[in-house]
């Protein structure tokens, strides 16, 4: 098994919700990205997220804009988030997956980003601005490699669409629990429960739900609908900003952490 279908068969069997920290990689500086996520580990993580940051973000909210901005100023590149990975695998297995835009992507050419993400120990790769139509090219390549190309379904999405999302994609189903971008919210959407219900109806795949997911008790009313998943973002990337030391960043995931058990 891959080390993501390894991390999700592992919380299963202990009778809980994965949790996936996202990071974006460079805030506040390249050599902090690999001690915080460190930090997430120990705080309970199961799978990090590494941002490459990218100046036109469409799907991100503020904060993680805000970070991308900061990763930039601080010279941070595909190349040097590549770098953490391999510096991260070195002392860690826990299952890597980059969220990228398709522009960093086509700037180091498709071949070379897929060579170096997999020699790097990336086990998962996220575009949401691809489009399952355009994304055969890019799963070809990822798939070569053995990194799972992980697709996004919307709230919108059919049934039947969601089934050929589900059919395209590897390790996981990143189910966007919203319309609009990420960010804190102060509450779930209604009609989670239901649209799992839905999505497990059409794919086997694991489910994890991002976008708005921010406090403990979003984790626990998700935890709750046996979400296999749980994506944590912009509550963590908030936490590096006000305060970038591992061991608060650490604290900040272990409280969301204690929504995964009732």
């Amino acid at each position: 098994m891959t080390r993501i279908e390894t991390a999700f068969r592992r919380c299963r069997d202990e009778g809980r919700s994965a949790l996936l920290a996202y990071l974006m990689a460079g805030d506040p500086r390249p050599d902090a990205t690999a001690p915080l996520a460190l930090a997430c580990v120990r705080g309970g993580a199961d799978v990090i997220e590494l941002g490459i940051p990218f100046s036109d973000p469409i799907a991100d909210g503020p904060e993680i804009q805000a970070a991308g901005s900061r990763a930039l100023r601080a010279g941070t590149r595909p190349t040097d988030v590549l770098g953490i990975v391999a510096d991260l695998r070195a002392t860690t297995d826990v299952p890597i997956v980059l969220m990228t835009y398709m522009n960093p992507v086509l700037a180091m050419g498709l071949e070379t980003f897929a060579a170096r993400a997999a020699a790097a120990g990336v086990d998962g790769v996220i575009v949401p601005d691809l489009s399952l139509e355009e994304s055969g090219e890019v799963r070809a390549a990822l798939d070569a490699r053995g990194i799972d190309h992980v697709q996004l379904v919307a709230p919108s999405s059919s049934d039947e669409r969601a089934k050929a999302i589900g059919d395209a994609s590897r390790g996981f189903l990143y189910v966007v629990a919203r319309y609009g971008t990420t960010g804190a919210r102060d509450a779930l959407p209604d009609g989670l429960a239901g649209r799992l219900a839905a999505l497990r109806r059409v794919t086997s795949l694991p489910l994890a739900v991002g976008f708005g997911v921010s406090t403990k008790d979003h984790v626990r009313s998700l935890a709750a609908m046996a979400a296999d998943g749980i994506v944590i973002g912009s509550a963590v990337v908030r936490k590096v900003a006000e305060d970038p030391r591992p061991e608060a960043v650490e604290a900040c995931v272990r409280t969301l952490a204690e929504g995964l058990r009732p």
